[in-house]
C-alpha cells in the first residue's frame, strides 16, 4: 500500500472563500475546512479574531473585510498559540494583540518550534513566508475574562478562557447581545480536530460544558462552516465532544490491556472514520492526536513539544 502523504503537505488545492456577515459589523470568514478567522466592529475601531499564517494571507483577509467597513483594527485577539493562527499578525497594525496568560507562555516556550513544524505540516497556508518579521507575541493577556465596550448600542465583546482545551490557553469571544460565539479551535464544525497540544479529558468535559453554557445562537468554530440556530450550535460542540470521547474510548482500550501506541491509533481510526473520516484534515491530525492522547494516558500532562523532526518520526511509527 501507498504511503500517505505527510500531513497536509499534498494539499495544495485552492479553497473557496466565504465571507458571511453574521449580525451587524460581525464578520467571519470560512474556507472549505481551512483555519477560520472573523471581526467585530465597535463604534469607532475594529477587534480582528485570529491572524492566519502570514501577512500576505491576513492581507487577503483584510481586503475582503475592507469592502464593508474602514475602522482600523484597534486590537487583535489570538485564540491560541498555534503558527497558522499568529504569524499574519503584523498585517493588521493593532494597537493591541491580546491572548490569554498561556498564550504567551507558550509562544515563548514553543514558538519557533510550532512555526517549523506548522510550515512542514500545512505549507499551502503559509502564502508568501518570507514576509513573516518573526514570532507574535501579544501586548495584554489574562487569566479569566476580559471585556471590550464596543461602544454605542452595540454591547460589548467578551473574551473568556474555558479551560484547558486544544492547547493550554484558548479563549473565546463572545457577543452576548448578538449571541455570537467565537470559539476558535474548541469546536470544529465537520472538520477534524488536531489535538496534538490539547488536554482531552479537559476538553471534552468541563471545557466544552462551558462552551455549551453560553447558549449562542451563532457559533464560529475553528475551521468548517459558521453553526446558525441553537441547534446547529449545540451539535457542532456535541460533534466536538464526540470525536474527543471516541478518541479517549478506543485509545484507552488499547492502553489498559497494555497494548501499542500503533494499535491505539489503528484502533482509534478504524473507529472514527466512518463518521469523521471524510472531514478535513482528519488523516493530517490523527497520527499526532493519538500520540498526545497516549502521553495523556501515560501521566505526562504537560503536552511535549512537536518539532518537525518529532512530527515525521510519529507519522512514519504510525503510518504503514
Amino acid at each position: 500500500m501507498a504511503k500517505k502523504p505527510f500531513a497536509s503537505s499534498a494539499d495544495l488545492g485552492v479553497k473557496t472563500e466565504t465571507l458571511e456577515v453574521l449580525a451587524d459589523g460581525v464578520y467571519a470568514l470560512t474556507a472549505e475546512g481551512d483555519p477560520n478567522i472573523g471581526a467585530i466592529e465597535a463604534e469607532d475601531f475594529l477587534i480582528a479574531f485570529e491572524a492566519r499564517a502570514t501577512p500576505k494571507a491576513a492581507q487577503d483577509w483584510l481586503d475582503q473585510l475592507r469592502e464593508h467597513t474602514q475602522k482600523p483594527v484597534k486590537y487583535l485577539v489570538l485564540s491560541h498559540y498555534h503558527a497558522v493562527r499568529v504569524l499574519g499578525a503584523s498585517a493588521f497594525g493593532a494597537e493591541t494583540i491580546i491572548a490569554h496568560d498561556m498564550t504567551r507562555y507558550l509562544i515563548d516556550e514553543r514558538g519557533q518550534e510550532d512555526w517549523d513544524s506548522e510550515f512542514g505540516r500545512m505549507p499551502r497556508l503559509f502564502r508568501e513566508p518570507e514576509g513573516i518579521p518573526g514570532l507574535t507575541h501579544p501586548d495584554i493577556t489574562f487569566s479569566d475574562q476580559m471585556v471590550i465596550p464596543l461602544g454605542g448600542d452595540r454591547g460589548d465583546l467578551v473574551l473568556e478562557y474555558c479551560g484547558r482545551g486544544h492547547t493550554a490557553g484558548d479563549i473565546v469571544a463572545w457577543l452576548p447581545k448578538q449571541k455570537v460565539l467565537y470559539a476558535g479551535d474548541l469546536v470544529e464544525a465537520a472538520a477534524a480536530l488536531y489535538t496534538g497540544d490539547a488536554f482531552h479529558f479537559d476538553w471534552s468535559s468541563e471545557t466544552l460544558d462551558k462552551v455549551k453554557s453560553f447558549e449562542a445562537e451563532v457559533l464560529i468554530g475553528g475551521r468548517g462552516a459558521v453553526a446558525s440556530g441553537r441547534d446547529a450550535v449545540d451539535a457542532a460542540i456535541e460533534q466536538t465532544r464526540g470525536f474527543l470521547q471516541g478518541m479517549i474510548d478506543k485509545t484507552g482500550e488499547i492502553h489498559r490491556r497494555g497494548g501499542t501506541l500503533k494499535e491505539a491509533f489503528e484502533a482509534t481510526h478504524e473507529h472514527l472514520a466512518p463518521k469523521f473520516g471524510m472531514w478535513p484534515i482528519f488523516e493530517h491530525c490523527l497520527p499526532f492526536d493519538v500520540q498526545r492522547l497516549w502521553d495523556e494516558m501515560d501521566g505526562i500532562d504537560w503536552p511535549r513539544i512537536w518539532t518537525a523532526e518529532r512530527d515525521r518520526e510519529v507519522w512514519d511509527k504510525l503510518q504503514d
